[in-house]
């Protein structure tokens, strides 16, 4: 495994926070020896060796909380770069041929089709990395009441039209008899359970899988569990995932597409919704299951 300048650096700050830490340690002991006698000294003293060592302890802490947002910023912007940079490419290598040579109405429209699936690919990227930014905001926008079956069986459609599968290979298993009701901004919501359902299909390892339920467990609340059959995520990795920047380290996702943001505006747009949203797996080549919890409209 190759060591990262960073990774260096993370190392360098946290022996440094301990070496520090150990002297500060050594020099209260001292200090508690020299005047164990004299109590007020001894108190101050005390109470000063403390500070310092917990303002050592916060320090290194965001010395390295730091390092790792900012290499998870670096990986962002790499993945970004790609998703605009591939299909952009892409055009232009189409277009070119195009203008240099004499192509058949076949091919031509063929290679129509391709430059639209690639500027879908980059307004997808485009529209992320905006979303990303307005999950952010506090601010509200109106709020109506959403059916949120309806809304999430529309989702579904939209999900299997884009990736091209079968009623099969992403299946609605189960809707409430009686319809549940959200109040939210439905474009939110939207995009909220589009990104759930096309990061299962993304990370299904090539044979898609993936059922889909709307369920009532009470009279508050609603929940939507997306679980499919793919690449599983470790226990560590649950809560990360929904974390900005954060993918998974694994060989196998090297080839899947993706910023890092889908599950952070799904986790961005719960909490303004007053719901969460949580993973579940049992470890890596096991599958992974989404819920997302919304509170119930009382309208």
């Amino acid at each position: 495994m190759r060591i990262t300048s960073r990774s260096k650096a993370i190392v360098f700050f946290v022996v440094l926070g301990v070496c520090l830490v150990m002297l500060a340690i050594a020099l209260n002991v001292s200090w508690i020896i020299l005047n164990w006698r004299q109590e007020v000294m001894l108190f101050l003293g005390v109470i000063l060796f403390a500070v310092l060592i917990a303002g050592l302890i916060v320090n290194t802490s965001f010395l390295v909380r730091e390092i790792r947002r900012n290499e998870q910023h670096d990986s962002f912007i790499n993945a970004v770069t790609h998703e605009l940079k591939t299909p952009i490419a892409s055009i232009r290598l189409y277009l070119q041929t195009l203008e240099r040579r004499d192509v058949g109405e076949s091919q031509r429209r063929e290679f129509y089709r391709l430059m639209l699936d690639d500027t879908d690919r980059l307004l997808g990227t485009v529209e992320q990395v905006l979303k990303a930014g307005q999950a952010g905001h506090k601010k509200q926008r109106d709020r109506v009441t959403v059916d949120f079956g309806q809304l999430v069986r529309e989702c579904v459609d939209v999900a299997r039209a884009s990736h091209q599968l079968d009623q099969e290979a992403l299946r609605l298993e189960q809707l409430p008899e009686a319809e549940p009701t959200v109040l939210a901004d439905s474009e939110e919501l939207r995009t909220a359970v589009s990104n759930v359902l096309d990061n299962a299909v993304k990370y299904s390892n090539g044979r898609v899988d993936v059922s889909v339920r709307v369920e009532t467990p009470d009279e508050k609340h609603v929940t939507l569990r997306v679980k499919d059959q793919g690449v599983g995520i470790a226990p560590h990795d649950l809560k990360r995932v929904f974390k900005r920047f954060y993918r998974v380290p694994n060989r196998v996702l090297s080839n899947v597409k993706g910023t890092g943001l889908g599950l952070f505006i799904v986790r961005a747009i719960a909490r303004k919704h007053g719901g969460r949203v949580f993973a579940e797996s049992e470890g890596e080549g096991r599958g992974t299951t989404v819920v997302l919890e919304l509170p119930r409209s009382t309208a």
